[in-house]
Formats: structure tokens, C-alpha cells, sequence
């Protein structure tokens, strides 16, 4: 397989750590003591959940890369990623704005902690904003707040918005209830595309407590399942359909049990004619083709399946700086590896890992 130096990697799942002195900085001074007090209530609330489980911190981090200067500072990131022959990468917060500026955490404040998140991820990302693609943070207890906010992180140059993908769990009706509608239109027209991130839920805390594995093996590899329920209310509801310009994608689901959803779950039980859907006009996979796609990082038998399955438009490369399954600083050599192992013809290969990601963030 041949590969190119030139070519523009595109990692569309990364992170960095934003320091509380980087948050702080771009708040008003009223609520900087604010936001450290929230952080800290936040992790007790999460070592609580976790029934006071402290998992190892090298079950949770690549200890070089977690200390590399490119986990804080955005130069530095550059200049990791030039070391990993990265162009381009999508970036999330080590911890998302759900968790931390929620209104149960920062009170009346959320909204101004919120935005104030959204300008420390703006003002990381402005040293190259066609490089650093960072993922902007939604709570949309407040549509018309929430529209306002897209507006304003697009007039900084976002291309992307991470929304909590259990919208229940936050206390709020599902995606596909019309009080959303103002906030799809308003993605739709900016093109600014919707992620959803693998995440705990509630699901993923009780299991956790009844885990009598010591590193808790059955429930931190199980929550990549639980996506499921995300990506079925998107399509199935007709919100894809109802708005055929949203772009949703899912970032660290796994791969190889994605065909078997569409093939068995969704469209085989349409197929079959067993169930109806009446808000689609075309089988979930066609949705799934159109309008999302899902990132992965060394997976050679699930992106085979994948490949096979979905075609190669759908799939999105990443390198998940700096947890434990990350390729850096060796992507390009795994990235060649893992290709070749699932069969995946060269000119398909860089759609996977560079021309989707320039379409769908609207680089090329």
C-alpha cells in the first residue's frame, strides 16, 4: 500500500486537557472561583457515581502522550500532531461542557459558564482554525440560548458541536421532539455538523458498582454499545428525514457491530416486513450513508466489515490523543497496517482518513 507524505490526515476524534487557568481566564471574574468549585463537585459526583472506584490512570490515558505539552498548550499541539504526520484533527475536551457548566452544577450561571467554555475552546483553536477543529459544547435546555450559541461559535469559526448524546439522562426530552427543530435548522444551514461522543450513562455507573472484575472490564468496554439507542432515535424518529442537511456523527463507537444493527435491527426488520416506520422514505442505512458516519481508530476486522457493509464514505479515521488506544505518534505506520488488513483499495483509504473528514468539516 502505497502512501502519500502529503496527504492530509484527517483524525476526527482527539483531545485536550483545558486547564482551568486557560477556562478561567476567558470568564468574567465573578465566576472564575465558580468554575473551580463546579470542576471539583463535578469529580466527587463522578467518584460517587463510580461507587468510589479510581480506575488506573493507565487504563484511562497514554501516559506519554497525556503529558505531552499538545495535551494543553495549542502550539504545542501542532506541533505533536506535525510529529504524527497529522494535518487536521477534531478535538474534544478531556471533559465535556454537559458535565461540567450544567445548571444542577453551576446554577443560574450555566449559560454564561457555557459560553465562556465555548471561548477558551475559540480561543485554543484561533492559532489555526482549518488545523484545529475544536468541538464547540451544546446544552440545549435553552433552544432559543442554544441557537444563539451556534450562531455566535460559528461567527468564531466552528465547524463542529459535541451535544450530549442521552438527552434524557440531562433531564430533556429526546432529539427528535419539535422543540429541537430550531436548533436543527440553524446546524443545517451553518453546516456545522453534530457529534455525539462515547459516554458513560446511567447504565454504564450501575454496572461499574456490580463489576466484580478488578479493572471493571465488563462495563467500561460495554458503553460503545449504548450509542445504539442514540444513533436508532436519530434515524428512526424521521429527524434525519425531516432535515436532510443535519450531519451526525459518532465518534469511539466500534465498528464491527454497526452492520449487524442495520442488517438484522433496522433495515432487515423493514426488509422483512415485520415493522413500519412511516416517518422514513428510505432504509436506515440509507440515512446512515447520507447524513452520518462513525470514527474508529485500529479496528482492522470491524473496518473491514464496515467497508463491505456501509462503502467507504461513511467512515472517519482518528488518532484519540492521548488515550490509551491512540497511534501517535506512529499513525501513519499503524493507519498503512491496519488498511492492508482489512482490504481497503488505496483510493478508499484516503477518502477514509482524509477527503471525508475535508468534506464534512468543509476544508477541501
Amino acid at each position: 500500500m502505497a502512501t502519500n507524505a502529503a496527504e492530509k490526515l484527517i483524525s476526527v476524534d482527539s483531545h485536550v486537557y483545558y486547564t482551568d487557568e486557560w477556562v478561567t481566564e476567558r470568564l468574567p471574574e465573578r465566576l472564575r472561583e465558580r468554575w473551580v468549585e463546579g470542576r471539583k463537585l463535578h469529580e466527587q459526583r463522578e467518584l460517587d457515581r463510580r461507587g468510589g472506584f479510581i480506575p488506573d490512570i493507565n487504563d484511562l490515558m497514554d501516559p506519554i502522550a497525556w503529558n505531552d505539552p499538545g495535551h494543553y498548550a495549542p502550539d504545542a499541539k501542532l506541533k505533536a500532531m506535525d510529529r504524527d504526520g497529522v494535518f487536521a484533527e477534531v478535538i474534544f475536551p478531556e471533559v465535556g461542557g454537559a458535565k461540567m457548566c450544567s445548571p444542577d452544577i453551576m446554577g443560574d450561571d450555566w449559560q454564561a459558564m457555557l459560553s465562556g467554555f465555548n471561548d477558551a475552546i475559540a480561543d485554543f483553536a484561533s492559532i489555526d482554525t482549518e488545523r484545529l477543529m475544536c468541538a464547540y459544547q451544546l446544552l440545549p435546555h435553552d433552544i432559543e440560548g442554544s441557537v444563539k450559541e451556534v450562531e455566535r461559535v460559528a461567527q468564531r469559526g466552528a465547524r463542529c458541536v459535541q451535544l450530549p448524546p442521552f438527552p434524557t439522562e440531562l433531564g430533556l426530552p429526546d432529539y427528535f421532539d419539535a422543540r429541537y427543530d430550531p436548533l436543527w435548522s440553524v446546524l443545517s444551514e451553518t453546516g456545522i455538523t453534530v457529534l455525539n461522543h462515547l459516554d458513560q450513562n446511567a447504565k454504564s455507573y450501575e454496572l461499574i458498582q456490580r463489576d466484580p472484575t478488578p479493572m471493571k472490564g465488563v462495563a467500561l468496554g460495554l458503553p460503545g454499545f449504548q450509542l445504539a439507542e442514540t444513533l436508532c432515535f436519530w434515524i428512526l424518529s424521521g429527524t434525519l428525514e425531516r432535515f436532510p442537511k443535519l450531519k451526525v456523527l459518532f465518534v469511539e463507537p466500534g465498528l464491527g457491530w454497526l452492520p449487524f444493527l442495520f442488517d438484522t435491527i433496522l433495515d432487515g426488520r423493514i426488509l422483512q416486513g415485520h415493522y413500519k416506520f412511516p416517518a422514513l422514505k428510505m432504509l436506515p442505512s440509507e440515512y446512515f450513508k447520507r447524513q452520518m458516519g462513525a470514527t474508529f481508530m485500529y479496528e482492522p476486522l470491524g473496518l473491514k466489515y464496515c467497508y463491505e457493509y456501509f462503502g467507504p464514505d461513511c467512515l472517519y479515521w482518528s488518532t484519540d490523543f492521548p488515550h490509551p488506544a491512540t497511534s501517535w505518534p506512529n499513525s501513519r505506520e499503524l493507519m498503512e497496517k491496519q488498511f492492508a488488513a482489512a482490504g481497503v483499495s488505496d483510493d478508499d483509504r484516503r477518502k477514509i482518513t482524509c477527503e471525508n473528514g475535508l468534506k464534512m468539516f468543509a476544508l477541501a
